[in-house]
């Protein structure tokens, strides 16, 4: 009896574990990346250039090698509205008529019923009918706004040019901390004089706002109703 009890708590404490499941914490590989190290050229006396010194006198400084640092310009707006409507019916109607044998229709007693007097008149014909209807209504709206600068680094540079960028800033307040993380790729065409790109212009983008924290865990729902709210819940 005891194993039998073991075996109906395991399952048991699986769907508890997966209702007190948090979200998730935030990804650490959101770090800096610094350039990486190189021996400076000996430099050549006489030469008016010299290697790994050069200075751009008709272009703008822009991030453009591993460790560089680019601004980006939060500007992330969403709005999606979704209306549904379904709406079904059906009805059935079968009749059976009593078959003929012999130029008579058969009739019989149904067994069980007195007097059999009144009980000698049934026949084989039958009615059957059936209706169902069906109705569901569903309505949704979501709208997200995001606006704000995050100041990141280029982790690596693609074949063809384009960078690619990974940042994150983390803000310590009063109750806790909160965090904006990025990460992404960016064309050198689309990052302005200023060194900034609009965050719209980020290719595969994944931006997390989020925080941690005694503010962050009042705003979340207890384990338990996080359970009774999840598709585990049977009912």
């Amino acid at each position: 009896m005891r194993h039998m009890h073991i075996a109906y708590l395991l399952p048991l404490m699986a769907l508890l574990a997966s209702g007190c499941s948090t979200m998730p914490p935030p990804r650490d590989n959101y770090r800096p990346t610094l350039p990486p190290a190189y021996t400076a050229a000996e430099p050549t006396n006489g030469s008016i250039y010299q290697a790994a010194r050069d200075v751009r006198l008709f272009e703008d400084v822009k991030a453009r090698r591993i460790g560089d640092i680019i601004t980006i310009v939060l500007q992330e707006a969403t709005q999606a509205s979704k209306s549904s409507k379904t709406t079904t019916g059906k009805d059935s109607t079968v009749g059976i008529k009593s078959p003929t044998i012999f130029g008579a229709v058969p009739t019989f007693n149904v067994p069980g019923i007195i007097p059999l007097d009144s009980n000698r008149n049934n026949t084989l014909e039958m009615n059957l009918g059936s209706s169902n209807e069906f109705e569901g209504t569903a309505d949704s709206n979501q709208s997200n706004s995001l606006t704000g600068n995050i100041t990141a680094t280029i982790a690596d540079v693609l074949p063809n040019g384009n960078l690619v960028v990974r940042g994150e800033k983390w803000l310590t307040l009063n109750q806790g901390e909160e965090y904006i993380q990025i990460s992404g790729i960016v064309r050198p065409q689309d990052v302005s004089s200023f060194n900034t790109v609009l965050s719209t212009q980020v290719a595969d983008a994944r931006i997390t706002y989020s925080g941690k924290g005694a503010l962050a865990d009042a705003n979340r729902q207890g384990w338990l109703a996080r359970f009774f709210n999840s598709p585990l819940w049977p009912f």
